[in-house]
């Protein structure tokens, strides 16, 4: 099954300069539940990777982290969707670690768990961070302007370091609009499940 990897804060559910410390805190983004479920239904392997420093900054444990993901998760299959992982840097940005984006270990981390390269995948985001990612590891960036995507559009177009010149970045408003367009382009055929 062709692979999808998503970022959570700012593309699945709304991100907060707070930080997102428990499940009262998580939101949705309206629409993007349904668009996870919407291509895992079509045969895509949907896969999260997120930076996840508020568990370094003391501001929430594991267990409300786990909370949040076991809901994300209980909601796509209530929308008969699935999530095949979900992939955390805990770390702060100074600790120079290898899984935190813009660098790759999650990546890595999920062509090693759960068999599938990221190479060639579309990785959708909402920040500079995710596109660099994408680009460093050979995976195909999309642009959301939910999060923080619209400061991204605007670094973009001013020319961001880490995405080269000629780097065709698709926008969309939504996760929901980005799943659309996959699924018009990029049908899966029985035969890639």
């Amino acid at each position: 099954m062709p692979l999808i990897v998503l970022d959570r804060d700012g593309v699945i559910n709304e991100d907060s300069p707070d930080y997102i410390r428990s499940l009262a805190d998580w939101r949705p983004i309206a629409g993007s539940i349904e668009a996870i479920a919407a291509l895992s239904r079509a045969g895509y392997t949907i896969a999260i990777a997120t930076n996840q420093s508020g568990l370094a900054r003391g501001y929430f444990g594991i267990d409300e982290l786990e909370a949040i993901h076991a809901e994300l998760c209980r909601q796509v299959e209530e929308a008969n969707g699935q999530v095949a992982g979900i992939f955390y840097c805990p770390h702060l940005p100074e600790a120079g670690c290898e899984c935190r984006k813009p660098a790759t270990g999650m990546l890595a981390a999920i062509e090693t768990e759960l068999a599938q390269s990221p190479r060639g995948a579309i990785l959708v985001g909402d920040s500079l961070k995710d596109l660099q990612t994408a680009v460093a590891y050979g995976c195909r960036p999309m642009l959301v302007k939910t999060g923080k995507g619209t400061e991204t559009l605007k670094a973009l177009q001013a020319g961001a370091a880490g995405i080269p010149a000629g780097e065709q970045v698709p926008v969309f408003d939504n996760l929901a609009a980005a799943a659309r367009e996959i699924l018009r382009q990029q049908p899966v055929s029985k035969d890639d499940r």
